[in-house]
């Protein structure tokens, strides 16, 4: 015989709103700011310390068959923008785990939210059997999305690889048997075999056998943006014009066998390219004139332009059918619209995400929206003004050190919180060695783009602060004068 008992709360509530689990967590978040507050600035390795990281650096190798990149392996510490590493030293974090991490390292806040999900009895969630976290984070998300679009569900992943296999498909589900696929040229997608074919990098398909058939069109070429302020203002529109016609010869050539064209409205791994809206819209519009899906990939810029997602910023909202978030959100995402909402069965997976990524993923875009972020006047675009002064400051100094590049209008570009700047002429060799040098010195970034090659940063602008700008570029101005012999 089952009895029932009546209980105003569960007994979850109880465990973790208990004097006892709330004061433990007090106690630790205590501790990280006592130790963190040590953390305030550059210094070089401890030599006891460097014996441990050589340990684990070897034991990668051996583990893995390769070793690191960089030598970073963190210790489990920051403090803002910066990050302590096991070998003792510590850097300005300004790729921030190529996006991930928008808050920094060891932010008070999103560790004892990950705390409180941690104390939970699962560590990792699935659609099967889930918490509420995934729910509550995924209605915050639909509801965002839903400001300025008709995105309307939210189907969690643990990749933005996979985030991205997922709207494919349901763009293929929905527009069966359309098999083709639009995509830009230098574009990337992810690592998975399909999505790698998508993606425009050889390397990265290598060995890989070819299945997929994939358009791809021209990328705004933002060269014309110098030919507009000289005065041709007939450039844009002509640019636009011949990439609709090139669109429309391919959807003449292959007609109906188009599923989708993916937008990566600002270029990431290419080069933190970027197009005016009205290059978008009228590619939309031919899209949604011959019902191919208009799919936005913002695995790397969500969160990071003017607005949450880059569709708001440049007023896309009305024409997208697929979305991809990720990386800024801990769990990756793939939202769409009721008319795309797929059959039973196309989506599922045992793993949808970890509990303590799902609830720092919901607190970390609920601070987003709160805060004083988004905007022309807002934080991240104050802290883009920063980054190009900063580097216009150098070039005035070393002018030797940024020769003109063909069709790179400006030394910087990119939008927001996505920054490149372009040294030493966008040569391979020389911007991999600054990406090096820059390390050794303190400060962690990386590279993009494919020829020209460009020096990126992705800051952790949650946390990262407008004095520390001079401290970032006396170190990259350092570093440069090293690189540049």
């Amino acid at each position: 015989m089952t009895t029932t008992t009546q209980q105003t709360e569960t007994t979850a509530s109880q465990y973790l709103h208990s004097d006892a689990v709330s004061g433990a967590f007090d106690t630790i978040i205590g501790e990280l700011k006592r130790r963190q507050s040590g953390i305030t600035g550059v210094r070089g390795p401890d030599k006891e310390c460097r014996v441990e990281f050589d340990k684990l650096a070897q034991a990668l190798v051996g583990a893995r068959g390769r070793g690191l990149y960089y030598d970073y392996i963190a210790s489990g510490i920051g403090n803002g923008a910066l990050v302590e590493l096991v070998d003792g030293s510590v850097k300005w974090d300004m790729i921030s785990g190529i996006g991930a991490l928008f808050f920094g390292h060891s932010d008070p806040d999103l560790v004892r939210t990950a705390l409180e999900a941690a104390a939970g009895d699962t560590v990792m969630q699935g659609h099967l059997q889930m918490n509420a976290d995934a729910i509550l984070f995924a209605e915050s998300l639909v509801s965002y999305a839903s400001r300025t679009s008709e995105l309307a569900h939210c189907f969690f992943s643990t990749s933005g690889a996979m985030a991205n296999e997922n709207a494919l498909k349901i763009a293929y589900q929905k527009h069966q048997p359309a098999e083709r696929v639009l995509a830009f040229s230098h574009c990337f997608m992810g690592r998975t075999t399909v999505m790698a074919q998508i993606g425009d990098s050889a390397a990265g398909r290598d060995g890989i056998p070819l299945n997929m058939h994939i358009d791809y069109m021209p990328f705004y070429d933002e060269a014309l943006e110098r030919l507009m302020r000289a005065g041709d203002h007939s450039a844009k529109t002509h640019a636009i014009d011949t990439t609709v016609r090139q669109l429309e010869r391919y959807i003449e050539r292959y007609p109906k066998q188009h599923t989708c064209f993916v937008f990566e409205l600002v270029q990431g791994e290419g080069g933190f390219n970027t197009a005016p809206p009205e290059f978008h819209r009228a590619l939309m519009e031919v899209c949604r004139a011959n019902d191919i899906a208009v799919w936005a990939d913002e695995i790397q810029t969500f969160g990071r332009t003017e607005s949450l997602f880059a569709f708001e910023a440049l007023g896309l909202g009305e024409y997208i059918d697929l979305c991809t978030v990720g990386k800024m959100t801990q769990t990756c995402g793939t939202l769409f619209t009721e008319r795309y909402n797929p059959k039973p069965g196309l989506l599922s997976g045992t793993f949808l995400g970890g509990s303590a990524a799902l609830r720092v993923g919901r607190r970390l875009v609920d601070r987003l929206v709160e805060g004083d972020y988004y905007g022309p006047d807002g934080r991240i675009a104050r802290h883009h003004k920063a980054f190009v002064e900063h580097v216009g400051a150098i070039k005035s100094r070393h002018p030797e050190w940024f020769p003109d590049v063909v069709g790179v209008p400006s030394t910087t570009g990119g939008t927001g919180g996505m920054m490149r700047f372009t040294p030493f002429g966008g040569d391979k060799d020389k911007v991999m060695k600054l990406c090096k040098t820059l390390f050794e010195e303190g400060v962690i970034c990386f590279y993009c783009g494919h020829g020209p090659y460009h020096v990126r940063m992705l800051p952790p602008l949650g946390v990262f602060r407008m004095e520390d700008w001079p401290k970032v570029f006396e170190i990259v101005e350092r570093s440069m004068a090293r690189v540049a012999g």
